[in-house]
């Protein structure tokens, strides 16, 4: 650690105490001179807001289907899906780069007996081709088993075990592109092992169905 010799530590003192007074009396003489950049601080939105996103106006969720406080909804950023969701950071980031991902929206739901919880994200990119790009990318990290009856989308479905909670998990995913947009949509349930689950495929089916009907008016 550096330290100041008394002597000139003083006359600092001195200087810091008159530069300090200087600023109090043009303050008191009608505030003429202002500091550019505390005037911009000022202006800015305060930092604890959520950002507002167009695409939360886009969601389709399932009727019915309560909040998932455990699960964060709103917008997100490539940051934030990198540190909260990605699977394969290193991955995920060289795909959302190459497609000029500009911004996400997430939204998470639970059944009203908490047994099922749906998710939705969609992800902004820079056009159709990319979308494309992006959707395919994220689509062949995962295995998937038997594909489903959605038009146009990927779609799975399968029951596979959970070594985290040890339990079994009935997932049922759809993933199309709509415009610039990338939708992906899923259903998952749990259950002990042993537990008869089956993705239900329905509830996905026709939200997906729904989702595709309300991005495709917004774009067109």
């Amino acid at each position: 650690m550096t330290r100041t010799a008394p002597g000139i530590a003083a006359v600092v003192a001195a200087l810091l105490l008159g530069a300090t007074a200087c600023g109090n009396d043009t303050g008191a003489t009608g505030g003429s001179l202002q500091n550019p950049a505390a005037k911009k601080s000022a202006l800015a939105a305060p930092a604890d807001k959520k950002p507002k996103s167009a695409l939360a106006g886009l969601v389709v969720l399932p009727r019915g289907y309560l909040d998932d406080t455990q699960n964060s909804t709103g917008p997100f950023t490539a940051t934030a899906f990198l540190a909260n969701w990605s699977a394969d950071p290193a991955t995920d980031r060289a795909l959302l780069l190459n497609a000029a991902f500009t911004e996400g929206y997430r939204a998470s739901r639970l059944s009203p007996d908490k047994k099922k919880r749906f998710t939705l994200q969609l992800f902004k990119t820079g056009s159709a081709a990319k979308a494309r790009v992006l959707q395919r990318g994220f689509w062949s990290q995962e295995t998937h088993e038997r594909s489903f009856d959605v038009p146009d989308a990927l779609s799975d479905a399968r029951v596979a075990y959970d070594g985290g909670l040890n339990q079994s998990v009935a997932i049922a995913e759809v993933s199309f592109v709509a415009g610039a947009l990338v939708a992906e949509l899923s259903v998952q349930q749990t259950g002990a092992l042993g537990t008869d689950l089956r993705p239900d495929t329905g509830l996905l089916a026709s939200l997906a169905k729904e989702q595709r009907a309300r991005l495709t008016a917004t774009s067109s």
